[in-house]
């Protein structure tokens, strides 16, 4: 029986996005379409601290991002609010301390990109382990124009997903792409019809959950920290998070489904 929605109520006081789990999957929505879902600090705040409410809770096994309405996902910062940052915010670097903890987190992130990614939204994406984008997509990274960078990952996140040239020129120029060229260069892994979206996301999240929940955590680790260093410490931790794989419950479960041939009930071996 499919699980009831848990309403944001439930969670954690929000105001600016909302947040629904059923089926063990979150769906966080930032709710300003009247600014275009425009990042400002108060909903920067309200997303951590549903992440962290989601942390401990076993009825949430995927996060996925959207945006409210059918023009933006999130349209970058709040430049209300930018025009009156020093140095010292830029140090405090407040979203991308928040971006670091999305790539970071335990579970698995998905965006579901409906409308614009412009600056910080574009940077939240690419934030997410997997990138899935409606046909109406439109991602840039336009900071340039208003005299600064983006800094909440993207010069770096991006050049990661696209090469150091493109994001150079993505970067300088601020140029808008759409959803095909961004399918083509390797910035989102999918594009889907709008009316799709949510149900692809959902669908791929749901793909994640059927799998060993350790090997998930593990594999996320072991990709992101490797691709960081030189491929033999990268093959080093690919050995030792296999190790304890092959010591686990969740591998005995898995390879006896399989000769059973029937479905592996992960959950049952984590309790």
């Amino acid at each position: 029986m499919p699980q009831r929605p848990t309403t944001p109520a439930e969670l954690v006081p929000t105001e600016l996005i909302t947040a629904e789990v059923a089926d063990r999957v979150a769906v966080v929505t930032v709710d300003r379409p009247e600014v275009r879902n425009a990042l400002n600090t108060q909903v920067l705040q309200e997303i951590r601290a549903v992440l962290d409410a989601f942390r401990d809770r076993d009825d949430v096994g995927a996060v996925v991002f959207t945006g409210a309405g059918d023009k933006a996902f999130v349209a970058g910062a709040d430049i209300g609010q930018l025009v009156g940052y020093s140095a010292r915010d830029g140090l405090a670097a407040r979203m991308q301390r928040l971006y670091d903890e999305i790539e970071d987190y335990e579970k698995p992130t998905i965006a579901a990109v409906n409308g614009y990614a412009l600056g910080g939204g574009n940077e939240l994406a690419m934030a997410c382990d997997i990138r899935i984008a409606s046909e109406r997509a439109r991602f840039g990274l336009p900071e340039t124009n208003l005299g600064v960078l983006p800094g909440a990952g993207g010069t770096q996140r991006l050049a990661r997903l696209v090469g150091k040239g493109r994001a150079v020129e993505l970067i300088l120029t601020g140029r808008m792409i759409d959803a095909e060229e961004s399918l083509r260069i390797g910035l989102v892994t999918s594009v889907v019809p709008p009316g799709e979206l949510l149900g692809a996301a959902r669908a791929t999240a749901a793909q994640i959950l059927a799998k060993g929940p350790l090997a998930v955590r593990l594999g996320k680790l072991v990709i992101k920290n490797g691709f960081e260093t030189d491929q033999r410490t990268g093959l080093l931790l690919e050995r030792l998070a296999q190790s304890l794989l092959y010591a686990s419950p969740e591998k005995t479960e898995g390879t006896s489904a399989f000769l059973d041939k029937r479905p592996a009930d992960f959950g049952a071996v984590a309790e």
